[in-house]
């Protein structure tokens, strides 16, 4: 159960819309990368996962990643609204708008729409982590390349603290892994899963 407050975890105000941009940025919603694979890899594999600690850090992360997931859509709105139908055609977005019109649907910026395809959730708890660590640095870097091709101070700040949040993440799956090996016989942690084989 959680206790939801209706406010982004950082402000978004963009005051200059831009399809453009918005098309980049909506990779972080439903690209192979984003939020929303995020937040589903990390609350399935708590089911699964073998240390108490562990599926907290996990539920923690996944909840967190819903609230990115949020700011994405609230920036990809805020620079998507108002648009005239020349902006539309101009910025190339006529295709994303022709399908729909200017809500919010889980896309990568390459057009290639969301598929669970782009996470895994596999039972072994070092297989798993191992899976959010390497998760976690492929959105830093898809946050990172945001933020060398966007200009823009009211987009950038929110891509800020979202790369800042994907470090720490990175962080807490890595104190993570250490409390799984510490749990398993340290001569043999990589050699089988603990659920089955024991």
């Amino acid at each position: 159960m959680w206790h939801y407050e209706k406010r982004l975890q950082f402000p978004v105000n963009i005051a200059n819309p831009d399809a453009k941009m918005a098309q980049l940025i909506i990779s972080q919603f439903g690209g192979p990368d984003g939020e929303l694979g995020a937040s589903m890899r990390y609350l399935s594999q708590r089911y699964s996962m073998s240390n108490k600690n562990v599926i907290g850090v996990l539920t923690d992360i996944g909840t967190e990643e819903l609230a990115h997931m949020e700011m994405v859509c609230a920036i990809v709105y805020q620079l998507t609204r108002n648009l005239s139908m020349d902006e539309i055609e101009k910025s190339g977005f006529a295709p994303y708008y022709i399908d729909h019109t200017t809500g919010l649907y889980p896309v990568a910026a390459s057009g290639v729409p969301y598929s669970v395809m782009t996470f895994q959730s596999k039972g072994d708890p070092i297989t798993d982590m191992h899976e959010d660590m390497a998760a976690e640095q492929k959105a830093r870097t898809t946050y990172d390349n945001l933020l060398r091709v966007i200009k823009d101070p009211d987009v950038c700040a929110p891509i800020k603290f979202l790369r800042a949040r994907e470090v720490t993440h990175y962080q807490r799956f890595g104190e993570s892994l250490r409390m799984l090996q510490d749990d398993l016989n340290k001569k043999n942690f990589y050699a089988f899963n603990p659920s089955f084989d024991k």
